[in-house]
């Protein structure tokens, strides 16, 4: 009996085991197999047809409708027919052009903070300031293409000009405001490098225009033009050294400071559209500013005749701060969050770039095209700019920035900008033509005048 009862209970305890370990693993795959069902059926939701329109709309509701500056957008039409319809309105065509490029500038730089939220910190200042610079490039292939060499070089000028003083001491400026209480902080190692390459960008602008003021060239309206091509290839190489320097071999040197501390969290937050869908717009954006920049470029003479405005304040002044929309908004919104590393490489990166690679890229673009681009920026604009970049890098060398330091740099790029609206510009005024004939009728004379004295 005892030994029946131990086989019953044996098999009993047998049927328990079975019913507690192979029961719920049965459980357990049923629902993973439901999860993955799930799963595939969200994956199919999402490739279906309906759901990429929906996907579409909320990104043409957050890029287009969400930003109040978008009420600009119709001025970029209606420029475009103003310029068909006869009659002078190239004053007109200017003002809705320069106008209706604001928001999409500005849009632009939206687009490429999403696609910085997938990159990082370091390749999103690249990105930020390249695509910030797309619209000067844009503008001054258009001019190059139109023969209009100084508003190239004027309207480029004007771009760092504007990085450097304006853009950069408004985001002091409204970071110091946002943070009262203590200096904002930076790496100063960075900083350090890109002010050796602006001075680097001066060496090579100030003596093509060196060698035409002292009138010291070998072959007379032939070396500057060489010079200027030469100089260009070898920074565009300093520039690509760079690009290396920075991303790959140390890229230590440019991580932000205090960026172990900081969470994914508010990275997810900034997230509003897709990776795939920043990288659209990128493109969408691109080709509406090319298109604007086109009539801009055609109405700026007319424009400066109709305004009664110099030619040089509004290629320094008027189409760099439009231009440099982007850097502007995305720079403040940077300092104001404390993250002045990103701040630095959206305005001085994007001094560094046009500098160091967007004036060499327009030389050699010109000397692809014929045209006769040179890095001969005159007198009055080399020094301006060589006087900038110390003003600039004497504020960065503590690492450290406040509301005051912004204030000087904003008040600085005030006493630029009235200095450009006194300014005649000597290859675009008829003082040059009378300047020029007087010194060709001076040195005929001198020479005359020695012939006969040797004759005698």
């Amino acid at each position: 009996m005892g030994a029946a009862e131990n086989a019953e209970l044996g098999g009993l305890q047998d049927e328990e085991e079975m019913v507690a370990g192979t029961a719920p693993p049965a459980r357990k795959m049923q629902s993973l197999d439901f999860e993955h069902i799930g799963s595939l059926a969200a994956v199919a939701e999402s490739l279906s047809p309906r759901s990429k329109w929906r996907m579409a709309l909320r990104s043409i509701r957050i890029v287009i409708f969400q930003a109040k500056i978008n009420v600009l957008l119709p001025f970029g039409p209606l420029a475009i027919t103003l310029h068909y319809i006869p009659g002078n309105h190239q004053g007109w065509v200017f003002l809705f052009s320069l106008i209706g490029i604001t928001p999409l500038a500005e849009r632009l730089g939206y687009a490429t903070e999403q696609l910085a939220c997938y990159t990082g910190p370091t390749i999103g200042g690249l990105l930020n300031a390249t695509f910030g610079n797309a619209t000067e490039m844009i503008i001054s292939i258009y001019a190059l293409k139109n023969g209009m060499i100084r508003v190239v070089q004027q309207s480029l000028l004007g771009s760092i000009l504007s990085n450097m003083l304006l853009v950069l001491g408004c985001a002091f400026f409204a970071g110091g405001l946002a943070h009262p209480d203590r200096d904002q902080v930076f790496n100063k190692a960075s900083a350090v490098v890109n002010s050796g390459l602006l001075l680097m960008a001066v060496l090579g602008l100030m003596f093509p225009a060196v060698l035409h003021f002292t009138h010291s060239e070998a072959h007379y309206g032939k070396s500057e033009v060489s010079l200027s091509r030469f100089s260009s290839c070898i920074m565009l190489v300093a520039y690509a050294s760079y690009l290396f320097f920075q991303l790959k071999s140390q890229r230590s040197l440019y991580s932000p400071i205090g960026e172990e501390e900081e969470t994914t969290e508010d990275e997810e937050d900034e997230k509003e559209i897709t990776q795939g869908e920043a990288i659209s717009w990128l493109f969408v954006l691109t080709i509406w500013i090319s298109i604007l920049s086109g009539y801009l470029v055609d109405a700026i003479q007319g424009a400066s005749e109709s305004l009664n405005m110099p030619l040089a304040f509004i290629s320094v002044i008027l189409l760099p701060i439009v231009g440099n929309a982007a850097e502007h908004a995305s720079a403040i919104m940077f300092a104001m969050k404390n993250k002045l590393d990103i701040t630095l490489g959206v305005a001085i990166g994007s001094s560094t770039q046009i500098s160091m690679f967007v004036i060499p890229f327009c030389v050699v673009i010109g000397w692809m095209m014929g045209e006769e681009m040179d890095l001969n920026f005159q007198l009055f604009e080399t020094a301006t700019l060589f006087i900038t970049v110390l003003v600039v890098a004497f504020m960065l060398q503590e690492g450290t920035s406040n509301y005051f330091k912004g204030l000087m740099l904003i008040l600085c790029y005030l006493i630029v900008a009235a200095s450009f609206f006194v300014h005649v510009d000597p290859k675009s005024s008829k003082y040059s033509v009378y300047r020029s004939t007087s010194i060709v009728i001076s040195s005929l004379i001198l020479k005359v005048t020695r012939w006969l004295n040797i004759k005698a």
